[in-house]
Parts: structure tokens; C-alpha cells; sequence
């Protein structure tokens, strides 16, 4: 499993390592004798307990046995997997396509009562319309050479706009001025996506801020995220989805959003700029 840049996936893997730990001693087995009823070489037995290497099902299957606690197999197991989850690369989400990724965010959208959103580079998908997210996908799927379902993905990205409507979800989002500018599709898709954010503005589940050009910054344009419910935050970069559940981390992306707020207009000033936006396509 990669580094993560998130010290939340970092601290979530040293805690497995540590409880690892604890069960060798709790046998009363020093590394080398662990190692040696494992069958493996007592560098592998180093490197799981420093966290450095992400132990397989199977490795915690022969650990637990080789410290007579098959009673803990399960459970770290389930541990082990959520750490993996915490920081997953696109192409490997992606390996089969895009279309099943965007189901399990609709799963997540569902649970999700209140959710606050800052992009810089796109709107986020729940406000795609069809053509913007199919330019969109048929981009990502190209660079990252993985198979091409854009279809069946864009659908299932599509009908998580149904939330704006039932079920009383709120969505709180904030966009960079630059997101309405970015050509991410032709003229015609583009039109059609900004005036798609003026018809959603007036629903009572969003509220749609605009950070300027002009603002004067107090935060810095960051990564895509998206903080569900104060309990997690999904972090988008170049290559990998991050989920940061740590409450310090937390934090940082509340008081971060709370700072990019600041900054943005709302109402009539967030419409002035979309329909400069659009009307620069013209």
C-alpha cells in the first residue's frame, strides 16, 4: 500500500502495527521467534511492526496463529482493510471502470445529511449535468487507461442529483471562479453545466458560494474535498482518493471551509459571476 500523503492513513497504520505488536509480546515471542514460526524472514516481521508494509489477510491469518490468537484473525483483518481504504489509487478504484466507484458514492450520498463541498477544478458531481460529466469522465478515463464505461458511470454519477431534492440532505458548496472558466468540455456542454447552477441555486438544499478572482485570499486554493456528516472527509487528488477520518484533521477541513466561505458571494453577486461565465462562452 502507498505512503499516504494524509497522516490519517499513516496513524491508522501504525495503530494496526501496534496492536500486532502487542499480540507477539502478549505470546511472550520475541521478533525472530515470531518470524521463525511465520516462516518468513524477521525483516518482514520488522517492517509490519514499524507499519512500513501493509500486512496481506493471509500474514495476519499466520501471525495470529503463531501467537495463539486466532479469536483476533477477524477483526484485524477488518481493520487492516479499512486502512487500505483510507488512501486507494484512481486506477485501482477504476480497474474495472468508472461506473461502480460512482455507485458507492451514491451509497455515501445517501447517509449523508449534511455535506460541504470545495472544488477548484470541477462542479462537484451530484451538479454535473449528462454532457459535462461525460466530457469530464471521457478525460479521466483516457489519461488514466482504465475501461471504458462512461455511459453506465455517468448515470450512476447523475442520480445522485435526486438528494437535492428528497430526503433531507443539504449540500454546501463553494467553487472557485476559475471552475466556471476551465473549458473541462465544448462551448455547448459548457453553457448547459453553468446555466444548470443557476436553476439549483434557489433549492433549499444548496447553498452555492463563488470564491472571485478578486477575493483577497486568507486560504489558499486547495484539493478537491468533501466533508460528510463532520465524520469524514474525501479528499480528490491527481492519483489517489483519500478519506480522513482523524478528528485533528477533521478540524483543519472545517476550519479551512469556514475560511473559504468567507471569501465567497452568494445570491446575486454567485449568479453575476456564472452569467459572465457563460456569457465568455458566447
Amino acid at each position: 500500500m502507498p505512503v499516504s500523503p494524509s497522516s490519517s492513513a499513516q496513524a491508522a497504520r501504525e495503530a494496526l502495527a501496534v496492536r500486532l505488536q502487542h499480540l507477539r509480546k502478549d505470546a511472550g515471542l520475541t521478533g525472530k521467534e515470531l518470524s521463525a514460526r511465520c516462516g518468513w524472514h524477521p525483516a518482514k516481521t520488522t517492517r509490519i511492526q514499524k507499519g512500513d508494509a501493509a500486512p496481506s489477510d493471509t500474514d495476519i491469518r499466520t501471525w495470529c496463529s503463531a501467537c495463539g490468537a486466532d479469536d483476533q484473525v477477524d477483526d484485524l483483518i477488518a481493520t487492516a482493510r479499512a486502512v487500505d481504504s483510507m488512501y486507494v489509487e484512481w486506477r485501482r478504484l477504476h480497474q474495472g471502470g468508472m461506473r461502480k466507484v460512482q455507485e458507492d458514492w451514491y451509497t455515501l450520498h445517501e447517509q449523508t445529511r449534511h455535506c460541504r463541498v470545495y472544488l477548484s477544478n470541477v462542479p462537484p458531481g451530484f451538479l454535473q449535468t449528462p454532457a459535462f460529466a461525460t466530457a469530464l469522465m471521457k478525460q479521466i478515463t483516457a489519461f488514466q487507461g482504465t475501461p471504458d464505461d462512461v455511459a453506465e458511470a455517468v448515470a450512476a454519477r447523475v442520480a445522485r442529483s435526486r438528494f437535492l431534492y428528497e430526503g433531507g440532505h443539504r449540500y454546501v458548496v463553494l467553487m472557485e471562479e476559475s471552475v466556471l472558466r476551465f473549458r473541462t468540455a465544448d462551448p455547448e456542454a459548457m453553457r448547459g453545466q453553468l446555466r444548470h447552477l443557476l436553476a439549483v441555486m434557489p433549492l433549499a438544499s444548496v447553498s452555492l458560494g463563488i470564491i472571485p478572482f478578486t477575493a483577497q485570499r486568507t486560504v489558499w486554493p486547495l484539493e478537491a474535498f468533501y466533508v460528510h456528516d463532520d465524520t469524514m472527509a474525501v479528499v480528490e487528488t491527481l492519483t489517489a482518493e483519500i478519506k480522513v477520518t482523524q478528528p485533528r484533521e477533521l478540524a483543519d477541513y472545517a476550519k479551512a471551509f469556514a475560511g473559504l466561505a468567507e471569501m465567497a458571494v452568494y445570491g446575486d453577486a454567485a449568479r453575476t459571476l456564472i452569467r459572465a461565465a457563460i456569457d465568455a462562452l458566447e
